[in-house]
Parts: C-alpha cells; structure tokens; sequence
C-alpha cells in the first residue's frame, strides 16, 4: 500500500556535503510526520530528525547547525542537507514516514524505507 524510497546517498570526503531525499507513495491520505534515522555497524539506530506537517522540527544534539531537515507536503517528500560531514557520520540513514490511510484513522503507522548509505572518508 505504502512505499518509502530514500536516495543520496554516497562516498563524500569529511567536509564536505550531500542532500538526501525521500518520497512516500501509495494510498495515503496524509502524513503527519517524516524523518531520519541512522545506523553504524555495531551500533543502535538514532534519530537525526523530525519534521511534522506543520514545519516543528528535531535534531539530534551531534547534527544541530550541520543538517537541515525540510520537507514537501504536496509531494509526500523530505529531505536531509548535511553539511560539514564528518567521518562519525558514516551510517545507513533511514527515513520514516508516518502515514494516514484513511480519515477515520487518527493514529498514523509508520513506514521505513531500506536505508541509503552515506559514507564519509577522512
């Protein structure tokens, strides 16, 4: 029903940037909040950032003034600019999105996508 499809990923040297993207398809009434996670080998899985429909967003405290998370409503979009990357960034980001079906259904599922893999080299 529902499909969550990152891109952007990819090698880039410590410094420099990358913007990810991510688009929900499918039947979907609405979306009340999208976001990013990530992944090391070995590691938990944390949250980056949120956006909800209304524009509030959350960061965590390592990518506050390097990343900026936006996102398009009208095409079920978000994306993550990171910028002055650094090698403890090097993860696999995945992005959720938190999805109505259907009008009578207050409480959103959330869906994840399969992860983009983001390495940075020193």
């Amino acid at each position: 029903q529902v499909q969550v499809v990152e891109s952007g990923g990819g090698l880039v040297q410590a410094g420099g940037s990358l913007r990810l993207s991510c688009a929900a398809s499918g039947s979907i009434f609405s979306i009340n909040a999208m976001g990013w996670s990530r992944q090391a080998p070995g590691k938990q899985r944390d949250l980056v950032a949120t956006i909800t429909s209304v524009g509030s967003t959350n960061y965590a405290d390592s990518v506050k003034g390097r990343f900026t998370i936006s996102r398009d409503n009208a095409n079920n979009t978000v994306y993550l600019q990171m910028n002055s990357l650094k090698p403890e960034d090097t993860a696999v980001y995945f992005c959720n999105a938190d999805v109505r079906l259907r009008p009578s259904t207050m409480t959103p599922f959330r869906y994840w996508g399969q992860g983009t893999q983001v390495t940075v080299s020193s």
